[in-house]
């Protein structure tokens, strides 16, 4: 659908009595994800009475209507009025003012007298400029404010992508999955790398896709068709090698794995080619972009079954690369550049390297530092290398992952993470420097682009959770050099969320200082699923719970004060009784169903809305904040839960030294002891009760992403650690009867209680 003749987009709202051309100081800084290359702030406007969106261009180019649709339907949800005199003027065509290397997606904004112009080259540009723009808007509805600027902008990185663990537990729903690549492209990434070890439904073998948690053929062209209107290329990892546990358990297919029920397709075998020739085709079928990823990591079984001969004879690197060999040959028809994952080809070439132990039993006697130097040029120009790492201070720092593919003259991406596996909520102390160190440095190695990564090790991991980590790399590749964190950190709430109280980036940092003392003062690693999940009376858990007593207050102060200070952002915007909760999108942008939407705009699952829905407040990506306040709570409970297992055991002890006693008053007290640990409101009861809230909350949070599909297993740890407390509450209890019968107790270690 393109613009009506008027040409301009107007967007009938309440206009405010505050004069149009009403102008305030430029702002000193201002508040961007990314940051643009060149930024001269000029003065503020204040747009009480409108904006209108003019677009010549329109007319004839879907992709320039889109960007001015999308554009219309960020300014209707922020309920900025519109039709008044100041215009916005979308622009296309050469920019004399951009370098060569900015015409394929830079742009400029300019201001002029009541105006600011949008301009670029290419489409994919007039869309990012679109997307800066909307961040140069402060405030919404009456009280907005359009800071104008004069800038010149262009990315440093062609390529610059989120890798989405598909295979490790959650599986997105496509409506999230949706929202996930309209706010990605909102901060300029322009790839979208699903990551598949059985959760693409194929028709040549259908055996592998479980029912309920993969995505199938026609989700796959949806969400293609959904990505591009928003410059998103989707570039499917399937992997080929290594990581294919749950395909090879099928009996089906026990004759290509290199060990039984193992992780690794045996490159002897013909039928290894075979299947991985139908799985692409059909992906290069599903996904028709330029590039097809096919893994190739950690292939720790390679050479300890099928292939130990060979490997044995020749060694490990001629065996790897021989089979990424036949790999890029096998797909060669297929037209795409094939990446692979760094690891082992690096480990082949430096011997002792980071990774090394996942590169098989014999690698370290079989370096080889000319073997990938040597390799067919062919295969070279066929191919990508993606070394990651995710750590934020190697050792020998992060050329050390990239040279030994530059050096063999391979093209390279980086890939970072977002330290999202296993813990209660990001750590974002490792994923900022990890990004910002990492992307940095393929820049001075000219990689063409970087794969922010996503894992759901443990299966436990929320994707509302992970927009901290997500940003900042959108921002370090999209920027040139070494990406400020602190900028970041000023800038994430007020633009991700409109929060301009400064609480809710203040939250972010109370949360990582939970980390740091775990892991620097404590030393018991970081906010960990497996420190949660510990039971504090187990005898693992008291080496820890000794390391920990010296700092669990302030653990549990620096998450109280994330908890408050979520709560003044909530109050400082509550909901707006004009614009409901019911017309919310599912990342908390209202939906004006007034405004002409775009192709492929939000919509509103009502039922799963109503059912799940989030704490009220007008900041935009609720969501979100809610996934920040339930980690908060997560990491706050490390630390009560380890407070009140000592009090139970000093209760205890306590009430075992008052049974004794000969003095009555003394002797008075074993009850009420008891009564400390098993009564209502007493520790037992605190432990269970915050264990079910948040498994309460985490169903929430999980139910608004993603599918039901393998919520139990996680659900089914909450339900049988509350079922353990409720256990010790009943096994209390028959304490309690057993002293008011015969005034004796059974001895803490009969309870199996730890030494006090």
């Amino acid at each position: 659908m393109f613009l009506p003749r008027r040409v301009a987009l107007i967007l009938l709202l309440v206009a405010a009595a505050i004069p149009a051309t009403a102008q305030t100081a430029p702002a000193t800084v201002l508040p961007l994800v990314p940051i643009p290359r060149e930024i001269h702030p000029a003065a503020s406007q204040l747009i009480p009475q409108g904006v209108k969106i003019t677009c010549i261009s329109c007319f004839t180019d879907a992709s320039d209507n889109f960007t001015a649709q999308d554009l219309a339907q960020t300014l209707a949800a922020r309920r900025i009025p519109t039709s008044g005199p100041f215009t916005i003027q979308l622009t296309r065509g050469q920019s004399a003012s951009l370098p060569p290397e900015a015409q394929q997606e830079g742009y400029t904004i300019t201001s002029g007298a009541n105006s600011v112009v949008l301009a670029a080259p290419t489409a994919a540009g007039l869309f990012y400029a679109a997307q800066t723009l909307k961040q140069l808007i402060e405030n919404d509805g009456p009280a907005a404010i359009l800071h104008l600027a004069a800038i010149r902008d262009w990315p440093a990185m062609q390529y610059r992508g989120m890798q989405d663990d598909l295979s490790r537990g959650p599986v997105p729903t496509l409506e999230f999955q949706e929202s996930l690549i309209r706010e990605l492209a909102a901060y300029k990434v322009n790839l979208y790398s699903p990551y598949f070890e059985h959760t693409q439904q194929y028709a040549s073998n259908p055996l592998f896709a479980p029912p309920g948690g993969s995505m199938s053929a026609a989700d796959a062209r949806a969400l293609v068709a959904y990505a591009a209107q928003y410059h998103v290329t989707i570039v499917p990892e399937q992997e080929a090698f290594g990581h294919l546990h749950h395909n090879l358990t099928w009996e089906s297919y026990a004759n290509l794995a290199e060990t039984p029920h193992g992780q690794v397709l045996a490159p002897g075998q013909p039928g290894s080619l075979t299947l991985i020739g139908q799985m692409f085709t059909e992906l290069a079928q599903m996904y028709p972009g330029p590039f097809l990823h096919i893994g190739a990591d950690e292939t720790g079984d390679l050479g300890l079954g099928q292939t130990k001969a060979d490997v044995d004879a020749r060694g490990l690197g001629p065996v790897y690369l021989d089979f990424l060999q036949q790999i890029t040959t096998k797909l060669a028809p297929l037209h795409r550049r094939i990446l692979f994952w760094g690891d082992i080809a690096q480990s082949i070439v430096q011997g002792n390297t980071p990774y090394s132990a996942e590169a098989g039993a014999t690698a370290p006697n079989r370096v080889d530092p000319n073997i990938l130097l040597n390799l067919p040029a062919s295969f070279k120009q066929a191919t990508i290398a993606v070394p990651w790492w995710y750590s934020p201070h190697p050792t020998k720092g992060f050329a050390h992952f990239i040279t030994p593919f530059t050096d063999a003259g391979f093209e390279t991406w980086v890939a970072p993470g977002i330290s999202d596996w296993s813990v209660v909520y990001p750590n974002n102390n490792d994923a900022l420097p990890n990004i910002q160190g990492f992307v940095a440095e393929g820049q001075r190695q000219r990689s063409t682009g970087m794969l922010n990564t996503v894992w759901y090790d443990d299966g436990e991991g929320l994707p509302n959770s992970n927009w901290y980590g997500l940003l900042f790399g959108a921002a370090a590749g999209w920027q040139p050099g070494e990406s400020s964190i602190p900028a970041f950190e000023q800038s994430y709430a007020q633009v991700f969320h409109g929060d301009a109280t400064g609480d809710l980036n203040q939250a972010q940092l109370e949360i990582m200082a939970c980390h740091q003392i775990l892991r620097e003062q404590a030393k018991v690693g970081d906010g960990s699923d497996g420190l949660f999940w510990l039971d504090p009376w187990s005898p693992d858990a008291q080496k820890n719970a000794a390391k920990l007593r010296p700092f669990v207050h302030d653990l549990r102060m620096h998450a109280e004060r994330a908890l408050t200070l979520i709560a003044l952002a909530r109050a400082a915007y509550p909901a707006s009784t004009t614009y409901p909760m019911e017309g919310l999108s599912p990342l908390g942008g209202a939906v004006v169903t007034s405004v002409t939407t775009a192709p492929g705009a939000p919509h509103l699952d009502s039922e799963m809305w109503v059912q799940f829905p989030s704490n009220p407040t007008t900041l935009r990506h609720p969501d979100a904040i809610d996934a920040l306040e339930l980690g908060a709570r997560r990491l706050d409970f490390i630390g009560l839960k380890f407070q009140l297992s000592d009090e139970i055991v000093q209760a205890y002890a306590r009430a075992q030294i008052a049974m004794l006693s000969t003095d009555k008053k003394l002797h008075d007290t074993v009850g009420h002891e008891l009564g400390e640990i098993r009564a209502v409101n007493g520790r037992l009861e605190d432990i269970r009760d915050t264990y079910s809230l948040l498994r309460d909350l985490y169903q929430q949070s999980w139910l608004r992403t993603n599918r039901p599909y393998a919520l139990r297993p996680v659900l089914e740890h909450y339900d049988s650690t509350i079922l353990l407390w409720q256990s010790r509450i009943e096994r209390f209890r028959s304490v309690q009867r057993q002293y008011n019968d015969t005034k004796t107790l059974p001895t803490a270690f009969e309870l199996g209680l730890p030494a006090h």
